[in-house]
């Protein structure tokens, strides 16, 4: 096969494909397995393209001496992008973004730039796709094999990739958690403990719901340290402890409720039995685990709902060896850590977030 016959392979298979359905299948199949796109838009948010267009760096050599990049290589990603939709050439060799490109902004509130910069935390992650294969014949995580160390131990070493995870978890904090904190009556609390709660705006939303209680917020030892400083810049460090430590081992105090709020999908069953342990033996008399995860797509519900559901468990697989965990997989759970749901309120609609959540109430049998 020529060089031009393997670069164009998928385009040129639709040629033969026949009429009509055939040929659209072809044609969508071929949209779904390009891999130039996704690299492409990574590698835009990375260097910040849309930024530099902005500021009026609008040709391929004004954008290559503003990013260091290759010119030719940068006209080149620039055509493929105007072609996806991205950009638009206003004049020859001159580019702008559309309003799809006006997302990867550096100060668009959606934050979709960080969601993929290459040099931030989710971006490089993503990369562990490329392990898939492996992923799927063994069912175990590819962060690691990748790149040495386990996804939150990266983290919580490394300051920078640790702070990038950070500042998009925080993106989302004044609009995702209001709804949890009101499906819930937190002040039958008096002390509430958060495991793996940084960076600590769903323990400041809930003392800020429920006046009269403390909380204390465990978290691995780098995560803690950056969560301190934020709990103390919000005026949140007379009534929240902060403690770095490890939720497989006893945890440093008790508490009325203890909250796992998207943590459990992070880890393999083995693995969420041994948490919902310890927060079960760390529960005060007539205490209770609150469990907020996402919700499953409904049954019958749209193709956006099954894509966003299953998109986050192949993450969570490929990333972690967790996953995103159905009712009847959530009850078999709580079940067998010796637990029964006592209530569950849900789904949990909120804005910017395209999973909706569902709160379970667990209590010890």
């Amino acid at each position: 096969m020529s060089g031009t016959d393997a670069g164009t392979a998928g385009t040129a298979g639709t040629a033969g494909a026949g009429a009509g359905g055939d040929r659209q299948h072809v044609d969508a199949l071929v949209r779904m397995s390009n891999l130039v796109t996704p690299m492409a838009l990574r590698v835009a948010a990375t260097l910040r393209l849309v930024d530099h267009l902005r500021a009026g760096a609008t040709s391929a050599d004004a954008l290559a001496d503003a990013t260091g990049a290759d010119a030719d290589a940068l006209a080149r990603l620039m055509r493929h992008l105007a072609a996806a939709g991205v950009l638009e050439e206003p004049e020859p060799g001159h580019y702008a973004p559309t309003g799809l490109g006006d997302l990867l902004a550096d100060d668009h509130p959606s934050r979709q730039r960080s969601w993929l910069d290459l040099d931030q935390a989710v971006g490089r992650a993503d990369l562990t796709f490329l392990g898939l294969r492996e992923a799927v014949r063994t069912g175990r995580p590819q962060y690691e094999a990748r790149y040495g160390k386990p996804f939150w131990t990266d983290l919580s070493e490394d300051d920078g990739l640790g702070a990038s995870f950070d500042a998009l978890m925080t993106t989302r904090e004044d609009t995702a958690f209001a709804a949890p904190v009101a499906a819930y009556d937190w002040t039958r609390a008096r002390h509430v403990l958060d495991v793996g709660g940084a960076p600590g705006g769903l323990l400041t939303a809930i003392l800020r719901a429920a006046p009269e209680a403390h909380g204390t917020l465990l978290d691995l030892p780098g995560a803690a340290a950056r969560t301190r400083e934020r709990i103390a810049a919000n005026g949140m460090d007379e009534r929240i402890d902060v403690v770095g430590g490890d939720f497989f081992d006893e945890l440093p105090v008790t508490a009325d409720v203890v909250v796992l709020s998207f943590t459990l999908l992070n880890w393999s069953d083995p693995d969420a039995l041994r948490i919902l342990g310890r927060c079960r033996d760390a529960l005060r008399p007539g205490g209770r685990i609150v469990l907020l995860e996402r919700a499953e797509a409904p049954s019958g519900g749209t193709r956006t709902s099954d894509l966003y559901f299953s998109v986050l468990d192949m993450r969570m697989l490929v990333f972690l060896g967790g996953r995103v965990r159905t009712d009847r997989e959530w009850a078999d759970l709580a079940a067998a850590a010796g637990l029964d749901i006592v209530g569950k309120t849900g789904p949990l609609v909120s804005p910017n977030v395209p999973l909706d959540s569902c709160l379970w109430e667990l209590a010890p049998r």
